[in-house]
């Protein structure tokens, strides 16, 4: 699925790492999806400092000892990015070397071995990749052993002495609720080790990944996320890890945190891992069709009989739906600013359970694995057809996804 007809989120920031290109400090702007397409720099005025380890006269408070508990398991993580060559000026025509930079993000110890979870993004087209450990000044070199754009997720390593690695516990994702009490550390700014908190915002979020696709189940918080905090842990209040944290929304007339940040659930980070290290990559299902949720004041416009639902608003060609016979609209009409193509079929039912809209499909289409047969109930012209599609596997990205 390549869109949903109007993005929820406008444009977030794929949040976290700081980058300087050419000798020069900037703040990296990878923009989620914007209908203007635009891109921005991130500036902050006043950065957090790290927490001290002070005790109230009741004892310590529960977010110093989170941080007391969980600080030593924070990487500190810096990517050389690699030299891009450009046409050069020079007369012998040799090709020209420029920029490079480095990019500053954090990262998750997970155990005793030396594995480190973090963004994709904090490690992309890196060169070398450098971390290090807590408060300690020692630096490793970490090897990459897989990444997954598709959910910003990557698996790093360090050869470091056991003694020096303090692994921070994992939790469960899906027992997140609204409301609870959570940390986030990492390195802001390359600001090392700072903790903030806050609360789960929201669960059950979607975020696009730097592939184009979504990622489900993404946890939303107001604890303070900023660029150079991707990669690093949102903690819970048992000291466990439940997210990774990713990307932030910015909004009025600035962008910087405005108190809306994205973690990856530490469940599918989990998932990434397991294909990683049985298979050497990973692979997600794919069924290989873009739509819309329906309203009843959609229904009602369009003239379609179901008051909830997806309108299959395209079919990728020799894509898994359209091998397994779905269709899509025909028929462009433009209603309130959105376009629409009318005609196609309503998905209703996914495997004999009934949704309301789009983002129903897109769980239940990340929670399956290429080769699983998944039923989808569809109303076509007034009549209930059942369709059973083949997932295939995902596309690298929705560049690679063929147009009509």
């Amino acid at each position: 699925m390549r869109r949903i007809f109007k993005s929820s989120f406008g444009s977030a920031l794929l949040g976290g790492v700081v980058v300087g290109l050419f000798g020069w400090l900037a703040i990296a702007a990878g923009w989620i999806h914007s209908d203007s397409g635009s891109k921005s720099v991130t500036v902050s005025e006043t950065l957090s400092a790290p927490v001290d380890a002070k005790e109230e006269a009741g004892g310590t408070n529960a977010v110093n000892q989170i941080y007391r508990h969980d600080g030593g398991g924070v990487a500190f993580i810096s990517s050389q990015l690699k030299a891009e060559e450009s046409p050069s000026l020079s007369p012998f025509g040799e090709p020209e070397s420029r920029g490079g930079g480095l990019a500053t993000g954090s990262g998750i110890l997970i155990d005793t071995e030396g594995h480190i979870l973090t963004n994709n993004h904090v490690v992309e087209d890196a060169s070398k990749v450098e971390v290090k450990l807590g408060a300690s000044d020692t630096t490793y070199t970490a090897e990459v052993v897989g990444a997954d754009p598709a959910t910003d997720v990557a698996l790093l390593k360090v050869d470091a002495p056991e003694e020096k690695l303090h692994p921070l516990p994992l939790g469960d994702s899906s027992k997140v609720q609204v409301g609870e009490a959570v940390v986030a550390i990492g390195n802001p700014f390359g600001l090392d080790r700072t903790v903030t908190s806050g609360i789960v915002s929201a669960i059950q979020r979607q975020i696009q990944a730097p592939d184009g696709f979504s990622i489900s189940h993404v946890i939303q918080t107001d604890a303070a996320i900023n660029p150079g905090n991707s990669g690093g842990p949102l903690i819970d209040g048992e000291g466990k890890v439940i997210g990774i944290n990713s990307q932030i929304q910015t909004g009025g007339s600035g962008n910087g945190n405005v108190g809306i940040g994205f973690a990856v659930p530490i469940n599918t980070a989990r998932e990434v891992v397991q294909q990683i290290e049985e298979h050497g990559e990973v692979k997600h299902a794919y069924l290989g069709i873009s739509g819309g949720s329906i309203t009843p004041d959609l229904a009602k416009a369009l003239k379609i009989p179901e008051k909830e639902g997806v309108l299959v608003n395209e079919v990728v060609k020799g894509g898994p739906a359209d091998e397994a016979g779905l269709k899509g609209g025909d028929t462009s009409a433009t209603i309130e600013g959105a376009s629409f193509r009318l005609g196609g079929d309503v998905i209703t039912e996914v495997d004999g359970k009934k949704i309301d809209g789009m983002e129903e499909v897109i769980n239940a289409v990340n929670a399956a694995h290429p080769g699983e047969k998944m039923v989808l109930t569809v109303d076509r012209n007034g009549n209930t057809k059942k369709i059973t599609v083949t997932l295939g596997v995902r596309p690298a990205s929705t560049e690679e996804v063929p147009s009509r």
